[in-house]
C-alpha cells in the first residue's frame, strides 16, 4: 500500500498546491483559468501527438480496449441516465447530465498523471483510447439528448450535426486525427518540431493538476445531496468495476493496458463538468459533483490500485 501511495499522493500534493495557491491570491483564479486552456488547446494536444507519432498505428486502434471502455461507459451512462429520468423523475437535461458525470473521467488532468507514474508510455497511449471515448461517444450523446429535450424529432438531425461540427474545432479531437495521420503515413516530424511538441507535451501533467486544484476554490458542496451523492458514486465506484468486469471478456488484452483501463474509470469526472452543467442551467450540481469526486478520488484511486497489486487480477503491479 506504501507504494501506492508513493504513486498517488504526490499528484494529490500537487493538486493540493493548486488549490492553496489560489485560496491565498498568490496566483489568481482567472490566471489558473488561463493555464488550463493551455493545457487544453496546447499541452494535451501535444501530448497525444507525441504518443501517437511513436508508434505503428495498429498498437494505438487498440479496438479490444476500445470495446471494453466504450460499453463500460455507455452502460455506467445509461444506468445513470434511466436512474435519474425514471426513478428520480428528473428532466431530461438533468439526467443526461448524470449519466455524463458517472461515466466520462478527467483522464488528461487528473487519469494520465496517476497512469504515466504507474505505467510510463504506455499511459499515453491509453489516453488516447479514453478521450476516443469521451469526446466521440458521451459528449456528443449528452449534447444531443440535452439539446433535443424541448425539440421535435425533425430537429435533432440539426443538433446531431452541430454538435459534431462543435466537436470537429475541439483542439482534443484534432491532435487525434493528427497524431493518427502521421502514425498511418509513416512520417518522421523534422527534429525541432519534434522537440516542440516533445516539450509542450511534458508539460501537461504538473500543471493539469495544479489547474485542478485552483478550480477547486470557490466551489460549494450544498443542496442536492442524493444527486451528488448518486453521481459520484457512479464514477468512483461503478464506473471502475464496470470496466473491471468487462475486461474478463478480452483475456488477450495487455495486462498494463487493462491496468490502465481501470485506473483511469476510477477518476473524477472532467473539470469541464460544471461548464456542461452550465449549459443547461445545472451548474450548481455538477460543480458540487465535480468537487467531491476530485477530494475522493484520492482515497478511491489508492484503493483501486491497491486492490489490484494484491488481487493481481491483471498480473502485479509494475
Amino acid at each position: 500500500m506504501l507504494d501506492i501511495l508513493a504513486i498517488t499522493t504526490p499528484i494529490f500534493m500537487i493538486i493540493a498546491i493548486g488549490y492553496i495557491a489560489v485560496l491565498r491570491n498568490i496566483v489568481p483564479q482567472t490566471v489558473v483559468r488561463g493555464m488550463g486552456a493551455f493545457v487544453i488547446n496546447f499541452a494535451l494536444p501535444c501530448l497525444l501527438i507525441r504518443a501517437l507519432i511513436v508508434r505503428d498505428i495498429s498498437e494505438v486502434l487498440n479496438m479490444d480496449f476500445l470495446a471494453v471502455y466504450g460499453a463500460g461507459s455507455l452502460i455506467i451512462y445509461a444506468l445513470g441516465y434511466f436512474f435519474a429520468r425514471v426513478i428520480a423523475k428528473k428532466s431530461q437535461q438533468n439526467a443526461a447530465l448524470q449519466g455524463m458525470g458517472m461515466s466520462a473521467s478527467n483522464s488528461g488532468f487528473v487519469g494520465y498523471p496517476i497512469v504515466f507514474q504507474l505505467l510510463g508510455p504506455t499511459a499515453a497511449i491509453a489516453l488516447a483510447l479514453c478521450f476516443i471515448i469521451e469526446n466521440l461517444v458521451i459528449t456528443p450523446l449528452t449534447l444531443i439528448l440535452g439539446d433535443s429535450a424541448q425539440t421535435e424529432g425533425a430537429n435533432r438531425w440539426h443538433i446531431l450535426r452541430k454538435s459534431f461540427v462543435r466537436l470537429a474545432q475541439n483542439p482534443i479531437i484534432i491532435a487525434l486525427l493528427i497524431g493518427l495521420l502521421i502514425s498511418i503515413s509513416g512520417i518522421t516530424l523534422p527534429g525541432p518540431i519534434f522537440s516542440v511538441v516533445d516539450m509542450l507535451a511534458s508539460a501537461s501533467g504538473p500543471v493539469a493538476l495544479f489547474v485542478i486544484g485552483g478550480g477547486l476554490v470557490g466551489l460549494k458542496l450544498h443542496g442536492l445531496r442524493f444527486d451528488i451523492a448518486r453521481i459520484v458514486f457512479g464514477k468512483l465506484v461503478l464506473h471502475p468495476l464496470m470496466i473491471f468486469l468487462l475486461l474478463g471478456f478480452v483475456p488477450d488484452l495487455d495486462p498494463l493496458m487493462k491496468i490502465a483501463a481501470v485506473t483511469f474509470a476510477s477518476g473524477p469526472m472532467f473539470g469541464i463538468y460544471p461548464i456542461y452543467g452550465q449549459r443547461y442551467g445545472h451548474e450548481g450540481m455538477n460543480a458540487a459533483a465535480l468537487m467531491a469526486a476530485t477530494l475522493l478520488s484520492f482515497v478511491t484511486i489508492s484503493t483501486t490500485l491497491w486492490l489490484l497489486d494484491i488481487s493481481a487480477a491483471f498480473g502485479p503491479l509494475p
